[in-house]
């Protein structure tokens, strides 16, 4: 009998495949990074055969590395990098231009003439989002406008848009299915959350023909299957969502209320709110937490762009550290007080901002300010931001968060972990499985499977490994928070504050 579960988590800087058993424990890892590509300021994209070729690679390195047999593994769930933007040829597979990825800034402009002619309103009315150069159909447009002949094609029905999600599904079933899932079709600024269908007249606005799109699914269903070439013997895959609402699910996060914050490249904060969508008044985002038995469960969220790539830029860029786990020695080493701040607005500010046209600053600077200040800075700068959505989330909900659920690779970080809830004021948990995004992908493929017979039973697999309790006074808190706040506002609207001074 099949023992295992295959995830396929395609994120922004690399592929990985994990095997999953039934107690969603971890039998084995494949990862790879692959290039990211940055054509012109603001830009921002990945080689559509770099997504491929790695997910195809870590997806047999496990199989092969656990001495198993795709007749081993029972279903294939599958979480990406939302946003990410890809259009090819429905005959071929091929893709018409590089994935344009969901930090790419290219659809500033255009996004600005759409808030002037007021269909902001509309758009969060039907979508639950923003405009913002973030989500997908500015970028689809973009490549109609700007990819020769792609408009006529796309019109003649030639090509096929997708997300990551459904890119992967098309290669894996052989170009045989051409589909997405709800929790990704809700990001693409197309898809009415309340009917649970592409719009018709979103598209007709952002002048998308509708033949392009994909069909949406439940986040578990039966996706088809994996071409018997690929991975040794057909594999049914049964579970799709984008990795935030994933990670909520991996955090079991199903009753309304709950709330987890997922630190990657970026860092994002979903509430479950239940079966009614509700409206933030503090631009954050209304999102399909997942789908099950065609009724979506929503959430709010606050997407913010940088996160652990502050870390990379301080290592890659900045060459402050060899190995991002030297951090957490640099940063105890500093007082808390040190009075630097790093605002990472490499890709502009997301929520509750969103202002695409800011820049990243470091304030605060002295003679005497040394490497481990400006580290901590940039640690410091997650929690910060993570406050910035927890302040509106109290908000627009009415009662505060009470604790917080985090994953991601930084929260391996046990100083960022103490400083986050010492931020918050709250109780932040840290899970025994780390890989909870993946692990998401695993368990809406093991509800359509028959591995669970409904959520409470995945709820009970999940177990807490350390509880980081607030313990920095209120005062104190106060105080580093307004110097974050006078940092953000030093850098917002940067573009135009310049043009008038000069």
């Amino acid at each position: 009998m099949a023992a295992y579960i295959l995830s396929i988590d395609q994120g922004t800087t690399s592929s990985r495949a994990i095997l999953f058993d039934r107690q969603g424990q971890v039998a084995a890892v494949a990862q790879e990074t692959f290039a990211q590509h940055f054509p012109h300021g603001g830009w921002v994209e990945h080689a559509s055969e770099d997504i491929w070729s790695t997910v195809l690679s870590t997806c047999r390195q496990v199989i092969d590395k656990h001495g198993i047999s795709a007749a081993d593994v029972a279903g294939i769930g599958i979480t990406n990098q939302r946003e990410t933007t890809l259009v090819w040829d429905r005959n071929t597979g091929e893709t018409l231009y590089n994935a344009i990825v969901w930090q790419d800034r290219r659809t500033s402009d255009y996004c600005r003439e759409l808030m002037q002619q007021d269909h902001e309103a509309f758009i969060q009315a039907r979508t639950g989002l923003l405009i913002d150069p973030y989500f997908s159909a500015t970028k689809l447009r973009w490549v109609l406008e700007n990819v020769e002949g792609a408009r006529q094609r796309a019109e003649r029905g030639e090509l096929a848009f997708g997300t990551v999600d459904s890119f992967l599904l098309w290669r894996l079933t052989g170009g045989k299915v051409h589909a997405t899932d709800a929790t990704n079709a809700c990001r693409t600024c197309l898809f009415n959350i309340h009917t649970q269908q592409w719009d018709e007249e979103l598209l007709a606005l952002f002048e998308i023909p509708a033949s392009l799109m994909p069909e949406v699914m439940d986040s578990s269903a039966p996706f088809g299957t994996t071409e018997a070439a690929l991975l040794g013997g057909e594999i049914p895959i049964a579970g799709i969502a984008g990795d935030q609402q994933a990670a909520l699910v991996g955090q079991t996060g199903f009753t309304p209320g709950l709330c987890k914050s997922t630190y990657g490249t970026g860092c994002f904060m979903i509430m479950n709110t239940g079966a009614e969508p509700a409206t933030s008044h503090n631009r954050l985002l209304t999102t399909v937490a997942y789908r099950l038995h065609g009724k979506p469960t929503y959430a709010m969220e606050g997407s913010i762009f940088v996160a652990g790539a502050t870390v990379q830029w301080l290592r890659d860029g900045l060459k402050l550290f060899e190995a991002a786990a030297d951090t957490e020695a640099l940063a105890e080493q500093t007082r808390l007080g040190h009075g630097v701040y790093l605002v990472p607005a490499f890709t502009g500010l997301g929520a509750p901002h969103w202002d695409p046209q800011a820049r990243g600053a470091i304030f605060g600077l002295t003679r005497d300010t040394d490497i481990g200040e400006i580290v901590a800075a940039g640690l410091q700068a997650v929690c910060y931001q993570t406050r910035d959505l927890q302040r509106c989330m109290d908000d627009d909900i009415g009662t505060p968060i009470e604790r917080l659920r985090v994953d991601g690779g930084m929260v391996c970080n046990s100083w960022v972990m103490q400083f986050l809830a010492d931020m918050l004021g709250v109780p932040v948990d840290r899970p025994t499985i780390l890989e909870t995004t993946a692990l998401g992908a695993a368990y809406l493929a093991g509800l359509q499977i028959g591995w669970y017979a409904d959520l409470d039973e995945i709820s009970r697999l999940w177990a807490c490994e350390r509880t980081f309790e607030p313990r920095m006074a209120e005062a104190q808190r106060q105080t580093l928070y307004a110097g974050w706040l006078d940092a953000i506002a030093r850098v917002m609207h940067h573009d135009e504050t310049a043009v008038a001074a000069g």
